[in-house]
C-alpha cells in the first residue's frame, strides 16, 4: 500500500531504556515509560507511546490484548529507528505528534529512508469505538507536514471475524523486530516489572473496565480480578510502595532481563 501523507509536529523525545514508576497521588497517577535503545532479545510492552529502539539491549517491540485500541508502529527506514505505542482513543491528537517528533529526533541526519507507518487493530464492535479511533489516527497523520508512507493498515473491519453473531478482533497484539522491521501476530506472557502496579495505574485512570467485554481475550477476567485486589490491598501506594515518594527504577541488564536499580532513585 503506497498512501503518502503531509502534515506538521512538535518536538519530543522519551529517553533511556529503563522503566520507572512513580507515584504522584494515588495509583492513578503513577506512571511507566521508556526508551529501547539497543538490539537483542527482550521485549519491550505498554500502553501508551513508547520512544523509538534503534539498536541495543532491546530488539522486539510489542503490545496485545487490543481490541477497540489500535497499535501504532512508526518507522524510519534510513536509520531503523522504531517506535510502537497502544492508542486507546483518549488522547489521539496528542500522541501522534508525541510519536512522530521522537522517531524525527532520532532522524534528523539521516541521509536517505522514509517514515513508514503500519496500523493494526479493532474490530466492527456495536459501539463502532474502532471505527471512530481508524478515522482519528489517519486523520492525525495526515495533518503532519512530512511525507508518511502507510505500509500496513489491518483495522476496525478489516480485522474483524464474527462467531454466533458476536464480532471479534482477528489479531489482539503484534510485535516489531526493530533490526529486520518484520512485523508479526504477537502475544505476551512476561509482561514486566510491577506487572500489577502498571496495571492498576491503567485501571484506575480509566472510566471503564472494558470497552469490548464480549471482545475480551480469556485471560481477561482474570487480569481484572488480581488488578482489583492489589487496590484493595494498596489503596494508598505512597508509603509502602513508593517509600519516601520515590520512584522504582528498572533497566535491561547485559542479558536482556529487567533488573531493579534501587527503591527510589
Amino acid at each position: 500500500m503506497g498512501v503518502v501523507w503531509r502534515g506538521a509536529g512538535r518536538r519530543g523525545v522519551l529517553q533511556g531504556c529503563n522503566l520507572v514508576l512513580r507515584s504522584g497521588g494515588g495509583l492513578g497517577n503513577a506512571s511507566a515509560g521508556g526508551r529501547a535503545a539497543r538490539p537483542s532479545a527482550t521485549v519491550g510492552y505498554g500502553a501508551g507511546p513508547s520512544a523509538p529502539a534503534s539498536g541495543g539491549s532491546v530488539s522486539i517491540l510489542g503490545s496485545d490484548d487490543a481490541t477497540t485500541c489500535h497499535i501504532v508502529v512508526l518507522r524510519h527506514t534510513g536509520n531503523g529507528a522504531t517506535c510502537l505505542t497502544h492508542c486507546d482513543g483518549s488522547d489521539t491528537k496528542a500522541e501522534v505528534p508525541l510519536i512522530m517528533n521522537s522517531i524525527k529526533s532520532f532522524s534528523e541526519h539521516a541521509e536517505c529512508g522514509r517514515l513508514e507507518v503500519h496500523l493494526v487493530g479493532g474490530f466492527s464492535d456495536d459501539r463502532q469505538l474502532s471505527q471512530k479511533l481508524t478515522h482519528q489516527l489517519l486523520s492525525e497523520f495526515d495533518k503532519q507536514d512530512d511525507d508518511i508512507h502507510l505500509v500496513t493498515l489491518c483495522v476496525t473491519e478489516l480485522n474483524d471475524r464474527e462467531e454466533n453473531e458476536n464480532h471479534f478482533p482477528i489479531i489482539y497484539g503484534i510485535a516489531v523486530n526493530i533490526k529486520t522491521a518484520e512485523i508479526y501476530r504477537a502475544s505476551f506472557q512476561d509482561r514486566g516489572p510491577e506487572e500489577q502496579l502498571r496495571a492498576a495505574r491503567a485501571l484506575a485512570g480509566g472510566p471503564n473496565l472494558s470497552t469490548s467485554p464480549l471482545a475480551e481475550p480469556p485471560h481477561f477476567v482474570d487480569h481484572i480480578r488480581s488488578t482489583l485486589m492489589f487496590l484493595k490491598k494498596f489503596p494508598s501506594p505512597e508509603n509502602m510502595l513508593f517509600p519516601g515518594n520515590k520512584a522504582l527504577l528498572y533497566r535491561k541488564n547485559k542479558d536482556g532481563l529487567w533488573e531493579k536499580i534501587s527503591p527510589g532513585n
